[in-house]
């Protein structure tokens, strides 16, 4: 949960029964179904919106986490889901790991890329890319990563390495020049495409409407939970 001190943390919660799984894979090999419940792992990180502040989910309807398009990948594997979450140009950017796990452990959040997010390796094309991987202190393992896309005027000392904190400032929401890359005509366009991975199995996003609104306290998705597939709800 997202605290006055910087502090986000989130209680543990049980998933309701549901149809058939894959048996337990090694990062996100496909097997043969078996019939088993959905729970959640012994401890998750949520998701938050990237942005600091109101943002909106999926404003125009156009890109929903079910079959929004997925760009990037992590360990050799595409990432789970992704969502456009928007809001104008000037918002503050931040990442969108909770500060916890769901069992009370410290979670550290490093940055793992910086790079130009679009093919064409300019930055006026759509901003900057910035990978993050977070870490149960607990344990020393690593739970998830997300991809932070579309990040305008990146400060230097966001750069591999660097560990953040939940209010830690990655950038700032920004217009980009009209692209493949970068379909917006609009202030209200501008938005953060979004990319989440499990470090093994699949990590799941909460279904909502689209034009729904977001702060900083909504969870929006968890690293950790032992999904079946890509593109799946919690």
């Amino acid at each position: 949960m997202r605290l006055l001190a910087a502090a986000r943390h989130v209680f543990a919660t049980a998933l309701l029964a549901s149809a058939s799984l894959l048996a337990a894979p090694t990062a996100h090999a496909q097997e043969a179904p078996q019939p088993q419940a959905r729970p959640l792992a012994a401890a998750t990180v949520s998701v938050y919106p990237p942005i600091q502040g109101a943002s909106v989910w999926d404003r125009f309807g156009q890109t929903p986490p079910s079959s929004h398009h997925r760009v990037f990948s992590n360990w050799g594997y595409l990432n789970d889901w992704s969502v456009d979450i928007y809001q104008n140009p000037g918002a503050t950017v931040v990442s969108p790991f909770g500060s916890k796990t769901s069992a009370g452990a410290p979670v550290t959040v490093r940055v793992v890329t910086v790079t130009p997010g679009c093919a064409t390796g300019n930055l006026a094309d759509g901003g900057w890319r910035i990978g993050l991987e977070a870490r149960d202190d607990s344990t020393g393992t690593v739970v998830g990563r997300a991809d932070v896309m579309h990040v305008d005027q990146k400060p230097g000392s966001i750069a591999v390495g660097a560990t953040v904190g939940p209010w830690t400032r990655l950038g700032q929401t920004g217009r980009f020049r009209y692209s493949s890359c970068y379909q917006v005509n609009g202030d209200t366009g501008a938005h953060i495409h979004l990319e989440v991975i499990n470090r093994t199995k699949y990590s799941c996003y909460i279904a909502r409407s689209a034009g729904a609104g977001l702060g900083d306290e909504t969870v929006i998705g968890r690293v950790g939970t032992l999904n079946s597939g890509p593109q799946q709800s919690c």
